[in-house]
């Protein structure tokens, strides 16, 4: 019986290159809780990594962004869900990749993220929709990939040489 709660595994450098830099790798069940314990375990892994928090942040909100479409979507009412989250740092930027064994992502692409037209009434305006224009506008090198049962789905994250916010919190 596979844990449900993220697990803190070895890095094999499978997946995301294996040249050089600090590796993460974590395991869990597709469920909402488990993305929950994931997300406060990546946090803290990622400081102890001497990661300037704005960047710690952004991190932070592009993976609760694409762990939660996981669960919302591509394993939606699977009961075997799983999710593993690879992160390499490099000397710039933060190399992620998230693999799930859910269903593929419609029409084989991630969604293009276009902001909603603000012009119509409140009324119409979408509820959601807009993780995948977060996630787009704070990663480079998106690429999605379906293989097998599986999805993964690869995106640098640019870190931030002299953040001025990350300055003022840290006097």
């Amino acid at each position: 019986m596979m844990m449900s709660g993220p697990t803190l595994l070895p890095d094999t450098g499978q997946g995301i290159g294996s040249s050089g830099g600090q590796k993460i790798r974590l395991d869990f069940a597709a469920r909402p809780d488990a993305v929950r314990e994931a997300m406060i375990l990546l946090r803290d892994l990622l400081k102890m990594q001497d990661i300037a928090i704005c960047d710690v942040e952004t991190t932070e909100l592009v993976l609760a962004e694409v762990l939660n479409n996981v669960v919302e979507h591509a394993c939606a009412g699977l009961p075997d869900g799983r999710i593993s989250v690879r992160i390499r740092k490099c000397t710039s930027a933060l190399r992620c990749q998230v693999h799930d064994n859910g269903c593929r992502m419609p029409g084989g692409n991630p969604p293009d993220g276009r902001h909603p037209d603000p012009g119509g009434p409140v009324a119409e305006l979408p509820e959601g929709g807009f993780g995948w224009m977060l996630i787009r506008g704070l990663t480079q090198d998106l690429l999605y990939r379906r293989k097998g049962d599986g999805n993964t789905l690869g995106f640098v994250i640019p870190l931030s040489p002299d953040c001025p916010a990350c300055k003022n919190r840290m006097a």
